[in-house]
This record gives structure tokens, C-alpha cells and sequence, in this order.
């Protein structure tokens, strides 16, 4: 960060959603355990002697947001979503209804993930959510649509777009890389299937349709899917839900990708990563592999649509989907930026 930051003035006009699935988790457990660990065990029942100051700042989920209002001067609203493995898209979403709604001429919307064993042991204990069968070959590990698919690989990382509008971003003279079409998020209910940890078929398609209705868009201009998929027994499910949602002959279906194949599954930050990499696919007209899937899942009909390796090609539209644990969906359709 260039110094002096602080001293540059507030930007009334941009504000910030970044979001985070599971935060402060290394907080907890290398410092707040062990105090109330020790406290426990010297004087039962009263409680722990008092933390440094910084103890809440780093536990507390808005933490993610708030850090990037200091350091960019953000007088527009600011603030964290958590919505699980939707969280990243979700805060895209909010985002872009946040500007659409003239509350902001631009927003930075995204998610953030950090790595503990205290958040993935919570998962460990969960059958075929993890994947255990390649500790030995952890490249082999993430699978999506795979017939070997066992579970999906943790991750970590952060990912951040900056979503304005056309006038805001003319008049910064900003590179304008693409451009949201549309944006939509809802919930299975936890209904017809739904679960707290699978999602309701029917609100995955639904959420699909509505942001298609939304971009008033003909599903053939599609040119590329970015799914949630993550390498485990749900894979074929939401595969289904796309094929329902689309409507579209099998040999003319678009390329499907899972960006999980290759960088893991990062929760909360794991659907800002896969609209970055959406974007970088956009403007540098290539569509990147899903690897790990040459032995395609058996009730997947649309093997012939996933990417075993690079492939390069204009694309035109591209839309990206996130599903989270408690039933909720997260949608947003992308557009080449032809300059007008």
C-alpha cells in the first residue's frame, strides 16, 4: 500500500461487500482456546483473564470488508455477507443490486477464505464430503463430474471484483474487462430434496432460469458454464439442474467447467475465485479445463461438453453458479465488453 494512504479522501460513491464463510478460525483456536484452556483449569467456572484489544477484530466476520474500507477511504456502505460456498457470489450480487438500486456508482463485491485444521475437521467428519482417497497424490484429489469424484479438496484464498457503473467507469478512465448482464440469489428451502447440506434441484434451476429471464437472453448465446461443482455425489445433480434450466439439445450444449478441479474448494471465497477466473476467460478468449474428468460420472449425459484440456475461443457469454450448504443459490451472467 502506497504510505500516506489514510490521508487521501473519502470516496462517498464506493463501498465494499466482501464476504467470508468461516472467519477467525486460526484466531480461535491458536489464541482464544488455549486462554480459556488454561483459565478452565486454574479457576473453574470464572470465566478467562482479559485479551489483547485485537482479539475482536480478528474473530469478527465484517473484519474482511472493513479492512478494505480503511485502506481505499469506501464512504458507501460496507459490509460482509456469509451465505456459505454462495457467499462470494452472492456478494456479487448484492453488489450489483446495491448500484442497480442507485445506492452506489461502484462497489468492490467478493469473498474471502482463510485455512485451518479447526475448520476442516468439521467437514472430515461428514461422509464423502472430504476427499481422503489421494492424500498421496493431492493433484488427483478434486475431481467435479468425475466417476472418481470423492469429495472436494479445501482450499483457501480471496478474490475481489470492482462492479460500477458504465459512467463511473468512463469517467475514471478505467479498462473495462466485461460486463454484468445480470445477477440473482435464492434458496431451495430446504424442500424436495433440499437439504442443509444438498440443494433443492428445482431452486438451482429455478435460480439458473430467472437470471437468463433477467438478461433477456436466448440460453443458445451461451458460450461457457462456470458450475459449483465440486467433486462429490451431488455433481450429476447439478449437472441435471443446468440441463433442465437451458433447455438445450445435448449436442449443443456449452462447455461446462469446474474451477475447483484445479485450486480446491475455498467456501465462502471459493464463487468471487470462479467469477475472476470467468472474467480472465472473457477477456482473454480461452476456456480452461476441468481436469481430473477424463472418466466422466456416469449420469453425466454431457461429456462431451467438459474441457479435458485448454481450449481457446471467443467467448461471448459466460454464466457462473454457486450453491451453499443450507439450500441456497447464487447466479451471474457475464458479456464480453464490445464497447458499447
Amino acid at each position: 500500500l502506497k504510505k500516506g494512504y489514510n490521508d487521501t479522501p473519502v470516496d462517498w460513491t464506493t463501498g465494499a461487500i466482501i464476504g467470508c464463510g468461516i472467519g477467525g478460525m486460526d484466531t480461535m483456536f491458536d489464541e482464544l482456546a488455549p486462554v480459556l484452556s488454561e483459565a478452565a483449569q486454574a479457576e473453574p467456572g470464572m470465566g478467562c483473564r482479559p485479551m489483547g484489544t485485537d482479539i475482536v477484530p480478528k474473530i469478527m466476520e465484517s473484519s474482511v470488508s472493513v479492512a478494505v474500507g480503511k485502506f481505499l477511504g469506501l464512504g458507501g456502505q460496507t459490509t460482509t455477507n456469509s451465505s456459505a460456498c454462495n457467499t462470494g457470489t452472492e456478494a456479487i450480487f448484492e453488489a450489483f443490486k446495491h448500484i442497480q438500486m442507485g445506492f452506489a456508482e461502484s462497489m468492490y463485491a467478493g469473498g474471502a477464505e482463510g485455512t485451518h485444521a479447526g475448520t476442516w475437521s468439521g467437514f472430515d467428519a461428514m461422509r464423502d464430503v472430504l476427499c481422503s482417497k489421494f492424500n498421496d497424490r493431492p493433484e488427483k484429489g478434486s475431481q467435479p463430474m468425475g466417476a472418481g469424484a470423492c469429495g472436494f479438496v479445501p482450499s483457501g484464498g480471496a478474490g475481489v471484483l470492482r462492479l460500477e457503473t458504465l459512467e463511473s467507469a468512463q469517467k475514471r478512465g478505467a479498462t473495462i474487462l466485461c460486463e454484468v448482464v445480470a445477477a440473482y440469489a435464492n434458496s431451495g428451502g430446504q424442500r424436495d430434496g433440499g437439504t442443509m447440506t444438498f440443494p433443492n434441484p428445482d431452486g438451482v434451476m429455478r435460480c439458473i432460469r430467472q437470471v437468463i429471464k433477467d438478461g433477456e437472453l436466448d440460453p443458445k448465446r451461451i458460450s461457457l458454464i462456470n458450475g459449483h461443482l465440486t467433486s462429490t455425489g451431488a455433481d450429476p445433480r447439478e449437472v441435471g439442474s443446468w440441463i433442465k434450466a437451458l433447455e438445450l439439445p445435448i449436442e449443443k450444449f456449452p462447455f461446462i467447467q469446474s474451477t475447483k478441479s484445479m485450486i480446491g474448494h475455498s467456501l465462502g471465497a471459493a464463487g468471487a475465485l470462479e467469477c475472476v477466473a470467468v472474467v480472465d476467460q472473457i477477456v482473454n478468449g480461452y476456456v480452461h479445463p476441468s481436469i481430473n474428468s477424463e472418466g466422466v460420472h456416469p449420469q453425466i449425459p454431457i461429456g462431451n461438453s467438459i474441457p479435458h484440456e485448454m481450449v481457446k475461443k471467443e467467448l461471448e457469454y459466460a454464466i457462473k453458479a454457486s450453491f451453499g450448504f443450507g439450500d441456497v443459490n447464487g447466479c451471474v451472467l457475464f458479456k464480453r465488453w464490445d464497447g458499447k
